[in-house]
């Protein structure tokens, strides 16, 4: 049987063990690379046949492994990637759809074991799951959020001011402060650094226009 080649790229020590015991585990695959930043998924591209990547999104050195995926799509799509993250960013889920990624799997809240989602997508499937983790911030949830509110609370958790956000997003200071005010009232926070903080904390908003 001529196994496939799978590349783990996770910044978190224990989840990238898991991922290499699973593969070591399972007849079908093989590891051909474990590493702990995305800046070094492309490379490894193009040094190895890679078959399968299990690809983080969010790294502790400021990589995006969202943004890697595609670079390595654009230069192989035949190579298969299987987004994975333990948080419930609300635009990750269309971008990855976007870009042409494979599959996405949730850590701690997917139903599927990561080996069924990595089958499913060497055949040829995409898998994606039918909806967000819930999440709460303060007496809100995920779903009592409009996409206009959540672009901004996504802005906010970078700490700028109502101005710079309105500059972002083509709309004016005072706008911007509406929509605030509108969400301090549903989740109960007291400021909007309060507000930005527990939408950081929750993972449900993460602004990452700056990462690469």
């Amino acid at each position: 049987m001529i196994k496939s080649k799978v590349l783990v790229v996770d910044d978190q020590y224990m989840s990238r063990r898991l991922f290499e015991m699973y593969i070591a585990s399972c007849e079908r695959y093989e590891l051909a690379g474990s590493v702990s930043s995305a800046a070094y998924a492309y490379a490894y591209t193009l040094s190895q046949k890679i078959d399968l990547i299990i690809m983080d999104i969010l790294m502790n050195d400021g990589s995006n492994g969202l943004a890697v995926a595609e670079r390595i799509k654009k230069s192989d799509p035949t190579i298969k990637i299987i987004a994975v993250t333990s948080m419930p960013e609300c635009s990750w889920i269309e971008r990855a759809k976007e870009i042409g990624v494979d599959s996405f799997w949730y850590k701690e809240s997917s139903e599927e074991a990561i080996l069924e989602i990595m089958d499913r997508t060497m055949k040829g499937e995409s898998v994606y799951p039918g909806h967000l983790p819930a999440v709460k911030i303060g007496l809100a949830d995920t779903t009592e959020f409009t996409s206009k509110e959540l672009e901004i609370l996504r802005i906010l958790t970078s700490g700028v001011s109502n101005g710079k956000i309105g500059e972002r997003l083509n709309m004016t200071e005072g706008t911007v402060k509406q929509y605030l005010n509108r969400m301090l009232v549903k989740t109960g926070c007291q400021s909007r650094t309060e507000l930005a903080v527990k939408a950081r904390v929750s993972g449900i908003v993460i602004d990452m226009e700056n990462e690469v």
